[in-house]
C-alpha cells in the first residue's frame, strides 16, 4: 500500500490541529508518516536540543527499572534504539524492541549490527495496542517519549500489563513541563519558539514535527493523571521521577505478584 510523502506539507500539523494534538481523527497516520520523515536526523536533534540530557534521562529510567538476573525488557516505541541498548547493555537477557514506524527501526538494527555485542536484542515492527507477544512474557515494558504519541495511552498501558509477568515493572519515560511557573515560562519560549525552528532546519522536515513536539507535551495529560492512569490498569507502587526541573519524568509502577 502506497503511503503519502511525509515531508507533504498538506499531511503536516496545521495551527488548528495544533491546538489539541492529541484530538486529531487521524493522529496515528499523521504521527506515523511524521516519525518516518525524520527518522534519519532523530538522534542529531535529540542529542542537539537536548543538550545531551535524552541519553542520561534514558540511563535513570533502566536504573529505576531495577534489572534482575534473566530479565526480559520489552521497549515499546523504541524508535531508533537508544533505550533498547541501554537496556541491553545494563545485561538484560533479552531486549525486544517494537516500534510502529519501521523508518524509525532502520537506525536501530544498525546500532545493533556489531557482531556478538547484541546478540540478545531483536526489532520488531509492531503497534503500541496490540503487542505481537503473549501474555505475561516480559519482566520489564518500557516506553521513552513515545507514550503521549499513542491514539489511547490507557489501552496501552493496560497492554503493557497484558505482556508483563508477576511483579514485573512497567517503565514510562516522557517529557513534560518544570512545576516552577519562572522556568516553565523559560523553557516554553525555548520549546515553542526556538526549538521548531533550528530542529526543522537540522531534518529538513515540512510536516510541523517539531511543532507538534511542544504542544504534544503541553496539551497531554499531568503527572497525576499519568499515575492515576496506571493504577487503574492494575499497576502498585506508581512513583513519578522528575528529572531536569520537571522537564523529563520517570513514571514506575508494578504488577501485583
Amino acid at each position: 500500500m502506497l503511503m503519502a510523502d511525509p515531508q507533504n506539507s498538506t499531511q503536516g500539523w496545521s495551527d488548528q490541529l495544533l491546538k489539541n494534538p492529541h484530538a486529531a481523527a487521524d493522529k496515528r497516520a499523521r504521527v506515523q508518516r511524521m516519525f518516518a520523515g525524520i527518522a534519519p536526523t532523530y538522534d542529531l536533534n535529540n542529542r542537539i536540543h537536548s543538550l545531551g540530557q535524552d541519553q542520561r534521562w534514558r540511563s535513570q529510567a533502566v536504573r529505576l527499572a531495577g534489572l534482575k538476573t534473566g530479565d526480559v525488557v520489552v521497549d515499546v516505541a523504541c524508535g531508533t534504539g537508544d533505550l533498547s541498548l541501554k537496556f541491553a547493555d545494563a545485561h538484560a537477557a533479552q531486549v525486544l524492541g517494537v516500534d510502529f514506524t519501521y523508518n524509525m527501526l532502520l537506525p536501530a538494527r544498525a546500532k545493533s549490527a556489531s557482531p556478538g555485542r547484541y546478540s540478545h536484542v531483536c526489532w520488531i515492527n509492531g503497534d503500541a495496542l496490540s503487542l505481537p507477544l503473549p501474555d505475561a512474557s516480559a519482566d520489564v515494558v518500557s516506553i521513552a517519549f513515545g507514550i503521549r504519541n499513542v491514539v489511547d495511552p490507557q489501552a496501552a498501558i493496560a497492554e503493557f500489563v497484558r505482556i508483563l509477568r508477576p511483579a514485573g515493572r512497567v517503565i514510562i519515560l516522557e517529557f513534560s513541563l518544570p512545576s516552577n511557573p519562572l522556568l516553565r515560562t523559560l523553557y516554553n519560549f525555548y520549546f515553542r519558539r526556538i526549538l521548531p525552528v533550528t530542529a526543522s532546519l537540522i531534518s529538513g522536515d515540512r510536516t510541523g514535527a517539531y511543532r507538534y513536539l511542544p504542544e504534544s507535551v503541553n496539551t497531554f495529560i499531568g503527572r497525576q493523571e499519568m499515575l492515576t492512569m496506571m493504577q487503574s490498569a492494575g499497576l502498585v507502587d506508581v512513583q513519578a521521577f522528575p528529572m531536569t526541573f520537571g522537564v523529563c519524568i520517570c513514571y514506575r509502577g508494578h504488577k501485583r505478584t
